[in-house]
């Protein structure tokens, strides 16, 4: 919702990529909205001087982002390019493609880290025919502030994040989050965005950190499952490899008797 406004997209892209465009509308968003594309929903998307650019927020680290780009980005073309003969001889010219990961989880991550497609392959290639690079940025604090000092919407946003974390570790998420609105709004931190869409703020950020704690709860009864499973397992393998031990050494125990 918060960069989804030209003029606040184009700050952050320029923070990004250290341009200084100045006009909003120099920037055509394209996001994948239509019916078509109801199962590949893309955070941002849009072109400017003839370079798409696909943006996504995660506040979990996902190895499969690459995968991901690659279907969003196919489907970009595919919509943009959906009036074009690909059969004739002339070169159909397309925006050359930009991957960046916006990442605020509380998971440890680098500052800046590159994904490619091809780890996901099966077979290691040198040089794969097919490769996707997606840049990870840690916006979290004490990472990347010389980007959220250029994009201060970038920055404000992290404080609100930040004030709903520590205020959830001592109240409910929905009293943590409505503190965290009412503070940054009195704080003038997102005032003008946060006093035009409260409500729907406050519902996606309740959803979003209750989505994020049923996935960590998920995750951890996994762990603890896989760990119980794997534990039964070896003592089931302990036990029949020591049944087996000691009858073979009750068979030597009984020839030497035997010989004496």
């Amino acid at each position: 919702m918060l960069f989804r406004e030209k003029k606040r997209l184009l700050g952050l892209y320029n923070a990004v990529s250290g341009r200084n465009y100045e006009d909003p509308e120099e920037l055509d968003i394209v996001m994948l909205e239509s019916a078509v594309y109801l199962d590949m929903r893309n955070d941002l998307a849009f072109i400017i001087d003839m370079r798409l650019h696909l943006f996504e927020h995660q506040s979990t680290v996902n190895e499969n982002m690459p995968l991901r780009f690659l279907q969003y980005v196919s489907a970009e073309y595919e919509k943009l390019l959906i009036s074009e003969n690909l059969h004739k001889q002339t070169m159909v010219k397309i925006p050359a493609p930009h991957f960046i990961v916006f990442y605020n989880g509380t998971e440890k991550c680098p500052e800046r880290q590159e994904l490619r497609l091809s780890a996901a392959y099966e077979v290691k290639e040198e040089d794969p025919e097919l490769e996707l690079r997606v840049q990870v940025l840690n916006i979290n604090e004490g990472f990347s502030e010389g980007l959220k000092e250029a994009c201060l919407t970038l920055r404000e946003y992290m404080q609100y994040v930040d004030k709903v974390r520590v205020y959830k570790k001592d109240m409910t998420v929905d009293e943590a989050v409505n503190r965290a609105v009412n503070e940054c709004i009195e704080q003038g931190i997102l005032r003008e965005f946060l006093l035009q869409n409260k409500a729907e703020v406050r519902r996606m950020s309740i959803f979003e950190y209750n989505e994020e704690d049923v996935r960590r709860a998920l995750r951890e009864e996994a762990i603890e499952e896989g760990y119980e499973e794997g534990y039964g397992e070896g003592c089931e393998e302990g036990k029949v490899d020591g049944e087996k031990a000691g009858r073979i050494e009750g068979e030597k125990v009984g020839k030497i008797e035997g010989k004496i």
